[in-house]
């Protein structure tokens, strides 16, 4: 099962990440370039650090320079991100492009690749729930709090995960039709967002 491959990658990807719990750690290379695979541990690499710099901004005795420049630096992780998306959904529009489509066939209410990042997320959820559950210096209440939740990311790991592996299945047999939507993201762009564009007369 496809869920199966990325829970595996993804959870070696967060488990490298914390070898160094560094923000500024280089990738290391696992897969091919251009392969799922590396599409994959690259994407949860960039959620990894995308998790801890979201930490570090929160800081409420954070250098407001050195918070803009975290800012700017997660702005650019989105991007990146839903770029990186975008490459896994033309893998499987490609790998599925010369199935024939069921007349009664129905699209889905998100791509297979939106519903991989969810996943993506959720492993890290996963990792650093359990490590508060096993934190030391917490109360007994707060771990088990902990291990509640825990046990609730873990279902609904479990849950998200039949779901990918049923809509590939669904696109691979042509009842469900992949239709990949580019995000045009407007912010980012120079030519759309009315604070850069008025700022270059």
């Amino acid at each position: 099962m496809f869920s199966q491959l990325c829970s595996e990658i993804f959870e070696a990807s967060t488990s490298k990440y914390h070898d160094t719990d560094d923000v500024d750690a280089v990738m290391p290379s696992v897969y091919p370039d251009q392969t799922i695979e590396y599409y994959l541990f690259r994407k949860n690499w960039i959620d990894a650090v995308q998790w801890h710099l979201e930490d570090i901004i929160r800081n409420p005795e954070i250098d407001p320079v050195e918070a803009l420049a975290i800012k700017r630096r997660i702005d650019k992780s989105n991007q990146d991100r839903t770029d990186l998306v975008e490459m896994i959904d033309s893998y499987f529009w490609q790998k599925y492009i010369n199935v024939t489509r069921a007349t009664d066939a129905t699209i889905n209410t998100e791509s297979p690749a939106w519903a991989i990042d969810r996943l993506s997320i959720l492993i890290l959820k996963i990792y650093h729930m359990k490590q508060e559950t096993e934190r030391p210096e917490a109360t007994p209440e707060h771990r088990q709090a902990c291990v509640n939740k825990l046990n609730i990311l873990l279902e609904q790991k479990a849950d998200l995960s039949t779901a990918i592996d049923q809509l590939l299945s669904d696109i691979e047999q042509g009842s469900k039709w992949m239709k990949v939507y580019k995000q045009m993201k407007m912010y980012n762009d120079p030519a759309l967002n009315p604070v850069l564009y008025r700022s270059n007369k």
